[in-house]
């Protein structure tokens, strides 16, 4: 979508941990122990429905070096559960690289290549990212956290809309065959999520642990 972000703060890393191997813990992308290739299969598998519908999508059919340029672009995180990923989103600071206006506001966050596994998908993962997206945004002062999503993926955009984004333009980026969505809203630091610990119940007794 766009050649480049600004360089996001570093903060100091924080130990991550599993409590049970039914949780589900959302926590950076890892090198060291993640890879790039699985990474890639997943998201492959989340925009598949998207391909079938004739969208191409970067996330379709995009290579592994695409995949580790984009997470390296930002901060990459990844929802894991036994040992395997099947979720993830990378958080981008302002974009004056980018096609989209709105992404140039140096008050505006952004969120990209945001996929779920299909096999996990309405479990309340997508909700539980976004609300882990909204804090980051908020307690580094972004004023809106943004992203865009296909046109015609109309699911995807009343998902969005129901979770309090608004669409504020639409846009053709370059080489994609549709309009995309641009929605954003103005994040919310979540009581919750202050301390980085807290946990979600999921159907299943699975729980979502934020760590970051």
């Amino acid at each position: 979508m766009s050649k480049r972000c600004a360089t996001i703060e570093k903060h100091t890393p924080l130990a991550y941990s599993e409590r049970s191997t039914g949780s589900v813990v959302l926590r950076r992308f890892d090198p060291s122990r993640d890879s790039y290739e699985q990474l890639t299969t997943m998201l492959h598998r989340a925009f598949a429905r998207l391909g079938m519908m004739g969208l191409n999508c970067t996330c379709v059919d995009q290579d592994v070096a695409v995949t580790m340029r984009r997470a390296q672009s930002g901060d990459c995180f990844v929802m894991v559960s036994g040992g395997k990923i099947i979720g993830t989103m990378t958080l981008y600071a302002s974009d004056s690289d980018s096609l989209c206006e709105h992404y140039h506001r140096h008050d505006v966050a952004t969120i990209r290549q945001l996929a779920i596994d299909p096999s996990w998908q309405n479990r309340g993962i997508g909700k539980s990212m976004l609300a882990f997206a909204e804090h980051w945004a908020a307690t580094r002062g972004y004023a809106e956290l943004a992203l865009d999503t296909p046109y015609p993926a109309a699911h995807l955009v009343a998902f969005y809309r129901g979770q309090g984004f608004r669409i504020v333009d639409a846009i053709r980026f370059t080489g994609k065959v549709y309009d995309s969505a641009i929605l954003s809203k103005a994040p919310v630091v979540a009581r919750t999520l202050a301390a980085w610990t807290h946990q979600i119940a999921l159907p299943g007794a699975r729980l979502v642990r934020f760590a970051a």
